[in-house]
């Protein structure tokens, strides 16, 4: 009889110390997970301030070169020289059109990162097809909105990096739809993305792994619905806000 208690004893505690480390490493396995997600936030944060302030210094080198342009074409004109100065605003429009605000919806922050994003794949000769209206009135921040439409382009512009030039584009459309705030985002792919448990899978891993869950974790946050599809060379994805 002590013999079959010493053994249930024995089996008792062995779970008792299998539970202990089950709890153990899932609390490890979340706490790097966790620093992992922190550790992309700040790169992704960093890499849209820098682009960002990349915008904003043409602009403020563009005010402070504003002058020395009107005396360049004044110069021309004085001299009838209307050749010349047709030629040197031509030059000035290209440059101009290197750092045009493509999206003045009058949310500030929204616009900053629409158009360093959008400026962005048009830099890299990604045809673009873009149109957005926001709300005054939004349930979701400035700052988790920013995050969502962040990781949506940056997952759009990596998809098309991967697809022949002719092939690649990228359309985005955001506008309040039947009380709610509708958000689409398609592109180019070539990627074979697979569907797990109602999770996107991708390929790839790394920063676009945590990009795609990222938004699921926004969108989740402020009860939203979000729907990916995945077609032969394309893929969309549709996001639904509370307004």
């Amino acid at each position: 009889m002590s013999n079959w208690k010493f053994w249930i004893a024995l089996v008792v505690v062995g779970l008792v110390i299998c539970l202990a480390a089950i709890v153990m490493v899932w609390k490890i396995l979340q706490k790097q997970y966790e620093k992992s997600m922190l550790d992309y936030q700040n790169r992704m944060l960093s890499q849209e301030m820098e682009e960002v302030k990349t915008i904003y210094k043409t602009m403020r080198g563009w005010r402070h070169d504003y002058h020395n342009h009107m005396q360049s074409v004044k110069a021309y004109l004085a001299e009838e020289n209307t050749a010349g100065a047709q030629a040197y605003l031509d030059r000035l429009e290209t440059d101009l059109d290197q750092v045009r605000l493509l999206f003045d919806t009058g949310n500030l922050n929204v616009d900053a990162i629409l158009n360093a994003k959008i400026s962005l794949a048009l830099e890299r000769e990604i045809p673009c097809h873009y149109k957005a209206t926001i709300p005054k009135q939004l349930s979701v921040s400035d700052i988790d909105l920013c995050v969502i439409l962040g990781n949506l382009i940056d997952n759009a512009v990596e998809a098309c990096r991967d697809v022949e030039p002719k092939s690649q584009f990228l359309r985005l459309y955001i506008a309040p739809m039947k009380q709610q705030f509708y958000i689409s985002v398609s592109n180019a792919t070539n990627e074979l993305v697979r569907k797990l448990d109602e999770d996107y899978i991708s390929r790839k891993r790394g920063d676009h792994g945590h990009g795609l869950k990222r938004i699921d974790v926004m969108v989740e946050k402020y009860g939203g619905y979000i729907n990916r599809k995945n077609e032969p060379g394309v893929f969309v994805t549709e996001i639904m806000l509370p307004l």
